[in-house]
């Protein structure tokens, strides 16, 4: 009963259009109701502690750093980059929008920010170029979503604090699945271009290559500087945020000097925007946290999935399932917040690395952004290029189908994330 009215009061308000984080502040008052337990003083004191974090301090410090490189010139320095090296090769500008998109990952953390910056240099040229228009939004959709899985990455941190799980070492063993997710859209990628007819662009000298790492070295050092920084311990997940917050600013002010005063007004300004919607939704989803323990929601459902405790690739497949089929019609970060402290028990009852189940579901989630019917990304990559949706839905479906594959190894496999995962964290 305690589960019905919660997922009902959730869905109707969501079909009704208010906001996910109104939404699940509705539906907490439902459950308080319910329980009999409702007090507007247990509510504002259940917001303001559910942002009362150290750890979520790093989310506004990241939100400078991305918008900084944004505007900064660090990102349109990476395109650069990766053109003069893997621009020669036939469809070579795909592989320019997949390097861009790893690259740019370990910058920003956000899927919408990277595929919109990608969207906006590469596409003309592709078009220009009479790339299949497409596989060419679809290629530059689905490179966006390598953002949520290479560090830093904003979901990564939601669920490190929504499932109690060390944000290290989510940002450590991200490193891998990321990589092989640029890897798998080069395989695509190179399947469906083989048979068009494209102009293949001279090699690029090794004077030019010289200039375009020497232009695009000081964003280079970004990720270098916050994996490195965390993996030895030199700071927190937390700090590195503070540290790359910095050093963009100093990089886009002092190096490059493409920010103006007013313009790292707007920056601020956007970013404040942004870390106020992250922010209060995460209140909003820690009183349903809350509530849903108090309510034992996750002992009912551990009911449900009792017979697959003892076999945990099943039930990570069932998971896995469940949040593909959620996370086509809602977007990522509240997927996370409402599913993983759910999950959570149930997947420590089965013994499931929880690194491992959050690295995967932020993948999983990742994929959602580009599935119809909502697919963020691939709604903000539409709007940005002017395609029609049904152009760019065509064009991804082999990519969503090569990243399923890639997920499905990771549930038969676990060892893929989790050997790889042990080395890099030490």
């Amino acid at each position: 009963m305690v589960l019905a009215i919660f997922l009902s009061v959730l869905i109707i308000s969501i079909l009704l259009g208010l906001p996910v984080a109104f939404a699940l502040l509705l539906s907490s008052i439902a459950l308080m109701f319910h329980m009999d337990l409702f007090s507007a003083d247990i509510l504002a004191q259940g917001l303001i502690n559910g942002v009362d974090s150290f750890t979520l301090l790093a989310i506004p410090f990241f939100l400078v750093a991305g918008e900084v490189m944004s505007a900064g010139g660090l990102s349109k320095r990476i395109v650069r980059l990766a053109t003069t090296y893997v621009g020669h090769r036939k469809g070579g500008l795909g592989y320019v929008a997949i390097l861009t998109s790893v690259l740019l990952a370990g910058l920003s953390g956000s899927a919408v920010a990277d595929a919109a910056a990608l969207v906006s240099i590469l596409y003309p040229m592709m078009k220009a170029a009479k790339y299949p228009e497409g596989s060419s939004m679809g290629l530059l959709a689905s490179g966006g979503i390598i953002a949520p899985v290479i560090p830093p990455s904003l979901p990564l941190i939601l669920v490190g604090v929504a499932g109690g799980i060390s944000i290290k070492n989510l940002f450590l063993g991200g490193i891998v699945p990321g990589l092989l997710m640029g890897l798998t859209l080069m395989l695509v990628w190179s399947l469906l271009v083989r048979k068009e007819d494209l102009e293949i662009k001279e090699r690029a000298s090794k004077a030019e290559k010289r200039a375009a790492l020497k232009d695009g070295i000081w964003a280079l050092f970004l990720p270098i500087i916050i994996i490195g920084g965390i993996r030895f311990g030199i700071f927190t997940p937390t700090e590195a945020a503070v540290v790359a917050a910095v050093y963009a600013i100093f990089v886009s002010t002092v190096i490059y000097r493409e920010i103006s005063l007013k313009g790292f007004y707007k920056v601020l300004l956007s970013a404040g925007r942004s870390t106020a919607m992250v922010m209060f939704l995460v209140g909003c989803a820690m009183v349903a946290a809350w509530l849903i323990t108090v309510a034992q929601l996750p002992q009912q459902l551990a009911g449900m999935l009792g017979p697959l405790v003892d076999s945990p690739r099943l039930l990570m497949a069932v998971i896995m399932l469940l949040v593909l089929c959620v996370g086509m019609v809602m977007d990522l970060s509240p997927t996370i917040l409402i599913l993983v402290p759910l999950l959570m028990p149930i997947v420590k009852m089965a013994g499931i690395d929880t690194t491992y189940f959050g690295l995967m579901f932020v993948i999983n989630c990742s994929i959602g952004l580009i599935t119809p019917p909502v697919g963020t990304v691939l709604n903000v990559v539409c709007g940005v290029a002017k395609v029609p949706m049904s152009t760019s839905v065509k064009g991804v479906l082999p990519f969503i189908a090569a990243y399923m594959a890639l997920l499905t190894l990771f549930v038969i496999f676990p060892s893929i994330i989790t050997v790889p995962m042990a080395f890099v964290i030490g």
